[in-house]
């Protein structure tokens, strides 16, 4: 199964600074390129622990001893770690977002460039698919969710079009929702609008803020003390909630004054934002937004 490049792929891993006898992990598996990087770092009492709820992932694990592929998703890490025995570990790396994979395989629903059911889901197992949530929201919720994580400043519009269309007919397909939406998307601008309207529902679908919070949460608790955070985002939502964790331990607000007047922060950021290069986005166009930033627990 064709899976392409990692993107930010030594840079991502130097930013774990890998000792060869650590316990890592991988939230996000994919086609094990990132894996693959830290694998080849580790020693014979190395291990790597690697995440993904994607079925499809599953073909591409890597037969070695010290390594194991846990098929579910990285906002549940703390609790399989415990299962597998793992309190602490030196390293967590997160590739966030859709793979090249699931983009590229046009029933899953991801992409504007194919004809398909709408989907969506990162897992198969989910229930709530792009179908739920653009024929059954209320109108409401379709607004907040083309607001709040598409950026969408006609959200209000797109909403009671696809509200009004559903009243006579089920928007069953991607083509159908292109059609309902058409009068929102000028000849020179729609390919990026049609980008944020599926976004906004796809980050629905899989509550992937939700998500990214969980984990972001949790991997400050099983990160030993030194242990490194090293996280690619591709859209600002995704971002900033990276940018505030790392800076202040928390989402929103300031972090509380030690006696001294001190600002007590869980993390030290070890790289300022880190982008891929002219090159790499040459050969491997969904670089092109990416953003790394590594930190260091305290």
């Amino acid at each position: 199964m064709e899976y392409h490049n990692p993107v930010l792929l030594k840079e991502t891993v130097d930013g774990l600074n890998i000792n060869p006898d650590g316990i890592y992990v991988d939230v996000t598996f994919g086609g094990g390129g990132h894996s693959r990087e830290i694998m080849s770092r580790l020693g014979e009492k190395g291990r790597l622990i690697a995440f993904d709820q994607d079925e499809d992932a599953l073909a591409n694990t890597i037969e070695d001893s010290r390594f194991l592929l846990i098929h579910e998703n990285f906002r549940n890490i703390k609790r399989f770690l415990r299962f597998h025995g793992i309190k602490k570990v030196d390293g967590i790396l997160a590739d966030l977002g859709v793979s090249s994979h699931q983009f590229d395989v046009a029933e899953r629903g991801f992409s504007t460039r194919f004809e398909a059911d709408l989907d969506m889901r990162m897992s198969k197992k989910g229930d709530l698919s792009a179908y739920h949530v653009v024929n059954q929201y209320a109108e409401q919720d379709l607004k907040r969710v083309f607001y709040d994580y598409g950026e969408l400043k006609n959200a209000a519009a797109l909403a009671s079009a696809i509200v009004d269309f559903r009243s006579e007919s089920k928007i069953k397909s991607s083509e159908t929702l292109k059609l309902v939406l058409a009068r929102f998307l000028p000849a020179h601008k729609s390919n990026k609008i049609l980008a944020q309207i599926y976004q906004a529902i796809r980050i629905e679908v899989n509550q992937e803020m939700d998500v990214l919070k969980e984990f972001l949460e949790q991997s400050l608790e099983v990160l030993n003390e030194g242990g490194r955070l090293s996280v690619i985002s591709y859209h600002s939502l995704e971002d900033r909630l990276v940018k505030r964790f790392v800076k202040n331990g928390m989402f929103e607000g300031e972090p509380e004054k030690d006696f001294f007047g001190n600002f007590e922060v869980p993390f030290k950021t070890i790289e300022k934002l880190i982008v891929p290069s002219a090159a790499e986005i040459a050969i491997n166009n969904r670089a092109r937004s990416a953003k790394l930033r590594v930190a260091e627990k305290k």
